[in-house]
């Protein structure tokens, strides 16, 4: 028996959806809501879930223990309501709870509009024992409990799944400046640096956030001395505290910066979660002007993830420059077919179009770019392209 566990507040919006994509797979959905305001619980009940309710207890891993104390089943599975599960992920996840002696299975999460890091893995699915717990403050986490457990009972094994199993449009790193996620996170990431200095998970996230809020030199601090207490199997810490200092650097010092992105890639980890090092050192090649091995990076890239618009659209100025016209073409088509609405983009195939001698279709890939800055608010990009794009075609042709 499997059981859906999930903590939500005010998500009336997003939780039908969530739901229905466990709908048949999942046999029981456990709702646990801890204030909602809106129709959140109607919608979870309506959807056939078992909808319980607590006061916010101050953060999530109090919540999402009290849920786990309500789920009857072998097997759980958590999701937030801004997550769904992919339907093709199904069958290979049913192959690996069928083994006796897998205890947790790790699951690849798609962020979705996440530039940087288009992918995550988080344990999210995992036998109900009784040993295993949630904790840390701000993104709760089994791995404490598990590793303990681990110790105790080694007869258990923790796996992947080597596909994607969900999507989540709710935490891009990118967008955590535009409300209150990014000072949730600091205060937590604050807290857990204060009780333990340097924990590199800890600092991965709070030099991160640092970097990306401008304060460049703090964040690297902070980075490089959770990499100096980086163990040799924490994987992923090292890979995100080297992506960060990758990042942090590529403004000032190209040569540091390549050598954070490539050690970076050095890390054991699922081609898909280290998407953002691949393309970051792609785009750094580009500029240091090494273009065979820039495009080696970047056509890995749309391998490992061909579902990611900008691995494509890299390839494409790559090729480009390479005097590619064709390959720059068919990459640009790729990138356009997964984000048909980025005037970028349309813009970069319009200008490859001319250098390939079809300016009817550089014409209407420009016009496109056009109205969809116009349509995005962006007038003064508007005008400044169309302006630029009037001296090389007439775009007022018939």
């Amino acid at each position: 028996m499997l059981s859906l566990s999930m903590i939500v507040r005010n998500e009336e919006g997003q939780i039908g959806q969530c739901l229905a994509s466990v709908a048949g797979f999942c046999d029981q959905l456990l709702v646990l809501d801890t204030g909602s305001t809106d129709n959140t619980k109607a919608i979870a009940a309506e959807a056939g879930a078992q909808v319980e309710s607590m006061e916010w207890p101050g953060d999530f891993a109090p919540a999402r223990n009290r849920a786990l104390e309500l789920v009857q089943g072998d097997w759980v599975l958590v999701l937030d309501a801004d997550e769904f599960l992919l339907s093709d992920a199904k069958a290979p996840l049913q192959a690996l709870m069928a083994q006796p002696d897998v205890l947790v299975i790790n699951l690849l999460r798609f962020e979705a509009g996440a530039a940087q890091a288009p992918y995550s893995a988080v344990s999210r699915l995992f036998r109900r024992h009784p040993a295993i717990s949630w904790n840390r403050l701000y993104h709760a986490s089994i791995d404490d409990s598990v590793e303990k457990l681990l110790q105790a009972e080694p007869q258990w094994r923790v796996v992947d799944c080597p596909e994607p199993a969900l999507l989540h449009s709710g935490y891009q790193l990118e967008s955590l400046l535009a409300g209150n996620k990014a000072e949730r996170l600091r205060q937590a990431m604050e807290a857990e640096l204060v009780a333990n200095p340097g924990d590199p998970y800890a600092s991965a996230k709070l030099g991160g956030l640092e970097i990306e809020s401008g304060n460049v030199e703090r964040g690297i601090a902070l980075l490089e001395q959770g990499l100096s207490r980086c163990t040799k199997t924490q994987f992923s810490e090292r890979y995100e505290l080297q992506l960060h200092l990758g990042i942090a650097h590529a403004h000032s010092d190209l040569p540091r910066a390549e050598k954070h992105y490539r050690a970076a890639l050095d890390e054991p980890l699922n081609p898909r979660l280290s998407i953002g090092a691949r393309l970051n050192l792609g785009a750094l090649l580009l500029r240091l002007n090494k273009l065979e091995e820039a495009a080696s990076y970047t056509e890995a890239a749309t391998r490992h993830a061909p579902e990611v618009a900008l691995a494509w659209y890299n390839l494409g100025l790559i090729r480009r420059k390479l005097n590619d016209i064709g390959g720059a073409l068919e990459a640009y088509e790729s990138a356009l077919e997964l984000a048909p609405n980025n005037p970028e983009i349309h813009q970069n195939l319009g200008a490859a179009q001319l250098l390939g001698g079809n300016f009817d279709a550089a014409r209407a890939s420009f016009l496109t770019a056009i109205g969809l800055l116009l349509a995005q608010g962006k007038e003064e990009e508007a005008r400044e392209l169309a302006a630029k794009a009037g001296e090389l075609v007439k775009l007022d042709a018939a």
